[in-house]
């Protein structure tokens, strides 16, 4: 099996969707017709965080257009279904977790990147339920790897007992700059998940010039198998490991400003949008 993006670069950097009408005025060129947003905002940035399939179903040939617009050396990561982590029992997913995967989403090829698995803000770690949920997610659909990333949001998922949990399931925990979520940097996989949500309008591009730097400077110790030492963590820093893939992803606060901060970002690490 191949894994999904294994000959892509190691950093990867974009923003949450592709269809916000302030983005209209400040990211895609002025009159680009909307059917033209995703081909113009996939050749600016290197991925897209889909939401959309949270909250509604798609079919095969939709993410099959979503592939062919997307030049090569591009990724999308998506929002599992609502309906999957959205429930007092998460032992019980079963059926939605399949219908989620099986739903065409290996019609983006190597363009599939992780697959984010969202809780409420309410849900409340318990580690037996929580293992048996792990436990339902697949390792593979239609003979390609996938790679699921825990987005938990209650304080009560920062136990060493959750990082256990995340790493013998192989699933990566999303690291984000939030003071409204739990926040802690503990890798738990062979590739890192950020969700950076604290732009603010007032900085051009949405955070400031030393803070995209920071970014910057972290996501090339985490590419490199390091821990950035100035983030917040529940356990010690580990020795260096393997290189690891790196997703970072604009996701909230000054939303306007995401593709400035994203673009920001990749430009610090060298990136050159294709021709």
């Amino acid at each position: 099996m191949k894994p999904s993006g294994s000959s892509l670069p190691a950093i990867r950097v974009g923003i949450g969707g592709w269809t916000y009408a302030p983005w209209r005025d400040n990211f895609y060129p002025a009159k680009l017709p909307h059917s033209q947003e995703l081909g113009y905002a996939s050749r600016q940035l290197s991925a897209i965080e889909v939401n959309g399939t949270y909250y509604s179903s798609f079919k095969p040939p939709t993410f099959a257009k979503w592939r062919d617009e997307a030049p090569d050396d591009f990724v999308f990561s998506l929002k599992a279904s609502r309906f999957t982590t959205n429930r007092r029992v998460l032992a019980e997913a079963g059926e939605s977790v399949t219908r989620f995967v099986d739903s065409g989403i290996s019609e983006l090829g190597d363009k599939l990147g992780p697959i984010v698995w969202q809780f409420m803000p309410t849900k409340v770690f318990d580690a037996e339920d929580f293992g048996a949920f792990l436990a339902l997610l697949p390792k593979a659909v239609d003979g390609r790897q996938l790679r699921h990333v825990l987005d938990a949001r209650h304080p009560s998922f920062m136990t060493p007992h959750y990082l256990a949990l995340a790493r013998k399931h192989h699933c990566a925990t999303v690291f984000t700059d939030s003071p409204d979520f739990p926040s802690f940097a503990d890798l738990t996989s062979d590739f890192v998940y950020a969700r950076l949500m604290c732009s603010d309008a007032k900085f051009k591009n949405g955070y400031a010039p030393q803070a995209l730097d920071g970014w910057a400077a972290a996501a090339q110790v985490w590419a490199q198998g390091g821990e950035p030492a100035d983030l917040p963590r529940l356990e010690p820093t580990k020795d260096q490991g393997a290189p690891k893939d790196v997703f970072v992803f604009f996701v909230n606060g000054a939303k306007e400003k995401a593709p400035a901060a994203a673009t920001g970002l990749l430009q610090r690490l060298g990136f050159k949008p294709p021709v």
